[in-house]
C-alpha cells in the first residue's frame, strides 16, 4: 500500500486536520464515498473542476456534523490519457499503467486543491488485491486508513493501476469502496454513479422501468434486474454495485447507490433523506468478524465449490461448517488456504470462504459421509475437519 499526504502545505487545511484531530474519537461516524470515472471526468474527457468543488463543499459540510470522511475514486487513467493526448482508452495493459502513471500526479493534485480551498488535508492511498491478500497486510492498510482519519485527514483512496495486473486487480472500484468501509467499519457507504440506483427493469431499454428505494435482501432476482457494464469511461457496473452491498449488508453497513450529479446528494445521503437506492439489511443473521470481511474482499476466489439444498440451507439457516457430504462439485482448481467461492445448483453465490483442503482432494470426497471418508485411506484427513469452518466463512444471504 502507498500513502501519502497532500495539501497545501502547512497552510489552514494543515491547521484544520490537527483541530480535527483532537476532536476525532472512537464514536465517530464515518462516511465512504465512492465516484465513479464517469462522474468526476467531463464528456471532453477531463476532470470536472466544478463538479469536484461542489463535492469538496459536501464534505467540508458533513464533517462539520461530526463525520469522519472517506473517498475512493477513480480518474488516474482518464487524468493520464489527457495528458498524453489520447483521445481513445486503450487495451492494452502497458498503455494503462503508463497513463495512471502519467496521471496520478494530477488527480491527486486536483483533490488537493479543492479540499484545500476548505481547509480539508487529503492524501493519498493506492491499493491492490497484493496489498489486502496478506492478511498482515490487510491489517496494516486498516491500522493506516484509521490513522489518517484520527488525524482529520481525507484519505483519497484509488487502486494502484500503475503496477495493477489481473492477478492482482480489483476490477472495479465498488469492490474497493466495500472494502475501505469494512477496513474502517463505516457507518454509510455511498457510491456515485451516472445512474439514480437499482431499477426493477433497464431504464435504458424499458421507460416504464421504476427506481427502487430500498433493498433489504439481495437474492438471484435482485442480480437478475441488474445490468452490465455501464459507461466507457469505468469498469463498473450495477452488477458490481450489488456484489459489493451483498458484502456490506452483511456486515451491517447500509450502502446507498445514487446518481453523482444530482446536487447536494452526498449531504442528502449522510442525512438520511431518501436519495436513490438504500441498501440496508434488517439484522444481521450470523456473526460477522472482521476475519470473515477479510475473506470477502481481502482476496479473489480461486474457485469454487458447488452445493447441494441441504447444504445451503445449513449455510444460510444454522450457520454451519460445509462438509464434503454436502458438496456436489467443484469448479475450477485451489489449493488449501485459498479463497473459494460456494455456489448453489442455479450458480448463485451463497457464501465464500478459505478451504482447508486442495480442490484435487475435495473432488474425491464430493458428497461422502464422513464416516465413509474415515473408512477411505486416501481421504481419511477430510473426516477430520470441514472442508470451510463457519469460522472462516461469509454467508451472503
Amino acid at each position: 500500500m502507498d500513502s501519502t499526504v497532500t495539501g497545501p502545505g502547512a497552510g489552514p487545511a494543515a491547521a484544520s486536520a490537527a483541530a480535527s484531530a483532537g476532536a476525532a474519537g472512537a464514536g465517530e461516524k464515518k462516511l465512504v464515498v465512492k465516484i465513479g470515472s464517469s462522474t468526476l471526468v467531463g464528456a471532453d474527457g477531463r476532470i470536472d473542476h466544478a463538479y469536484l468543488d461542489a463535492l469538496a463543499a459536501q464534505v467540508a459540510e458533513v464533517r462539520a456534523a461530526g463525520w469522519q470522511v472517506v473517498v475512493v475514486s477513480s480518474g488516474a487513467i482518464a487524468c493520464g490519457l489527457e495528458a498524453l493526448g489520447m483521445t481513445q482508452r486503450p487495451t492494452d495493459m502497458p498503455s494503462l499503467q503508463a497513463a495512471a502513471s502519467v496521471g496520478q500526479s494530477a488527480f491527486a493534485s486536483a483533490y488537493a486543491a479543492a479540499f484545500g480551498a476548505r481547509g480539508i488535508l487529503t492524501s493519498s492511498v493506492l491499493l491492490t488485491r497484493r496489498d489486502t491478500a496478506d492478511r498482515t497486510a490487510y491489517l496494516h492498510a486498516r491500522d493506516t486508513m484509521n490513522r489518517l482519519l484520527e488525524l482529520g485527514v481525507v484519505p483519497i483512496v484509488n487502486e494502484n493501476d500503475t503496477v495493477s495486473v489481473e492477478q492482482i486487480r480489483f476490477g472495479d472500484n465498488d469492490t474497493l469502496a466495500a472494502l475501505v468501509a469494512c477496513l474502517v467499519e463505516a457507518t454509510l457507504v455511498v457510491i456515485l454513479s451516472d445512474i439514480d440506483g437499482l431499477y426493477d427493469a433497464n431504464p435504458v431499454n424499458n421507460p416504464q422501468a421504476k427506481l427502487i428505494p430500498l433493498v433489504n435482501h439481495i437474492g438471484p432476482h435482485i442480480m437478475s434486474v441488474a445490468g452490465g457494464t455501464g459507461s466507457s469511461v469505468g469498469s463498473g457496473g450495477m452488477v458490481t454495485k450489488l456484489r459489493a452491498a451483498r458484502v456490506l449488508m452483511a456486515a451491517g453497513i447500509p450502502l446507498v447507490v445514487a446518481c453523482g450529479r444530482k446536487p447536494g446528494v452526498v449531504r442528502s445521503a449522510a442525512f438520511g433523506e431518501q436519495v436513490g437506492t438504500r441498501f440496508a439489511s434488517e439484522g444481521k443473521p450470523h456473526e460477522i468478524t472482521p476475519r470473515k470481511l477479510w475473506i470477502a474482499l481481502g482476496d479473489s476466489a480461486k474457485g469454487a465449490v458447488i452445493v447441494d439444498e441441504g447444504a445451503r440451507n445449513a449455510l444460510i439457516n444454522r450457520g454451519s461448517s460445509l462438509l464434503p457430504v454436502g458438496i456436489a462439485a467443484v469448479d475450477g482448481r485451489f489449493s488449501e488456504g485459498d479463497i473459494v467461492d460456494v455456489k448453489d445448483a442455479a450458480g448463485y453465490i451463497v457464501a465464500r470462504g478459505r478451504v482447508a483442503f486442495d480442490s484435487d482432494e475435495v473432488s474425491l470426497a464430493c458428497g461422502m459421509s464422513s464416516e465413509d471418508l474415515a473408512a477411505n485411506r486416501l481421504l481419511s484427513r477430510l473426516a477430520e475437519k470441514p472442508v470451510m469452518h463457519r469460522d472462516e466463512l461469509i454467508v451472503f444471504e
